[in-house]
């Protein structure tokens, strides 16, 4: 990485992409956007997770880009208890990951501070600010987090002869993916597409300049994309496995 001062003043500020429809989750999307989704036996939306990790760690400012059904999800913020400042943007029409990350990023309170970004279906517990750090660390553009999610199906092992030697009930999957978790330089929103994704342009482009980092979640990291009805199965089941709330 040859671009940007190390810096290890703390990251104060996040994006968090909300705006999605969240088609596979119905019929839990149909009267409220993803985030809004309730972990079960959490009693919190997704969302409310997010914000009290984020609190946790640091940041004090977030900017929330709706789109689908927002109405429900202002409601939501306007009348919780937050640990922190929201502000919402709402996109009109569909702008995509990357035109949704520009769009919301303009509305940061320190444009000239690093920031956050995430998802809004991701649940997840790691050190931000040690993400924070090796971004700096690296003077990166950009840094996303990587994960190593477990394969959703059984795997079976066997000998060189083709003999079963074993069968491993979801196994971690031997690649790294992205965890849709990221630390951005201030520059990183002038680089981003006024539509589109940005993981199809600007991350490649940045890549190609050594100019993207990749931080791989520590260890024993909780880490799930609430995509499907079988993720917030799943997700419950987790947490009732764990006795934790990762809230």
């Amino acid at each position: 990485m040859t671009t940007g001062a190390i810096s290890t003043a703390p990251v104060t500020q996040a994006v968090i992409l909300a705006g999605g429809q969240g088609s596979r989750l119905r019929p839990y999307t149909d009267d409220r956007p993803k985030p809004m989704v309730e972990i079960p036996g959490t009693g919190t939306p997704i969302i409310g997770h997010q914000l009290d990790w984020l609190a946790a760690e640091g940041v004090t400012d977030v900017v929330v880009s709706c789109g689908h059904l927002a109405e429900v999800l202002e409601r939501w913020l306007d009348s919780a208890d937050l640990p922190l400042k929201v502000t919402t943007v709402v996109e009109r029409e569909p702008l995509g990951r990357g035109g949704g990350l520009k769009y919301a990023a303009a509305a940061l309170p320190r444009p000239e501070q690093p920031w956050y970004a995430t998802n809004g279906d991701i649940w997840t517990r790691f050190s931000l600010r040690a993400m924070a750090d090796f971004h700096a660390e690296r003077a990166a553009t950009a840094t996303l987090a990587l994960a190593r999610p477990n394969i959703p199906w059984g795997a079976v092992e066997t000998d060189e002869f083709g003999h079963v030697l074993d069968f491993i009930e979801s196994p971690p999957s031997p690649f790294l993916i992205n965890a849709g978790l990221y630390v951005f330089a201030p520059e990183f929103a002038e680089l981003l597409p006024e539509r589109g994704d940005h993981e199809r342009s600007t991350f490649p482009q940045l890549a190609r300049e050594r100019r993207l980092a990749g931080f791989p979640l520590p260890q024993g990291s909780y880490w799930r994309a609430i995509d499907t009805a079988k993720d917030l199965t799943e997700a419950a089941r987790e947490l009732a496995q764990t006795g934790a709330t990762t809230a």
